[in-house]
């Protein structure tokens, strides 16, 4: 179940007219660009206050062979040692 609150912000002029003019240049609803900032901004909160760094680690066509997914510290050791 979804649920949905009204509420209201007191946002600087140029700031909602930004918003605005992005909204309606991608189609979308002025709430769905807040609720998409908002969002990002949360979610990068959560991960630094967290200390969780996003790694890529990539292979040509496999995962490398002496990395073991299934041990969390050894996972953990193998980025440590194979971060640029």
């Amino acid at each position: 179940m979804v649920i949905h609150m009204k509420t209201t912000l007191d946002l600087r002029d140029d700031l909602l007219i930004a918003a605005k003019k992005c909204a309606a240049g991608e189609r979308r609803t002025l709430t769905s660009i807040v609720e998409e900032a908002l969002r990002n901004v949360l979610e990068r909160r959560t991960a630094r206050r967290r200390g969780k760094k996003i790694a890529w680690v990539t292979s040509p066509g496999a995962l490398p062979a002496d990395l073991d997914l299934s041990n969390r510290e050894h996972l953990q050791e193998w980025l440590r040692g194979h971060r640029r």
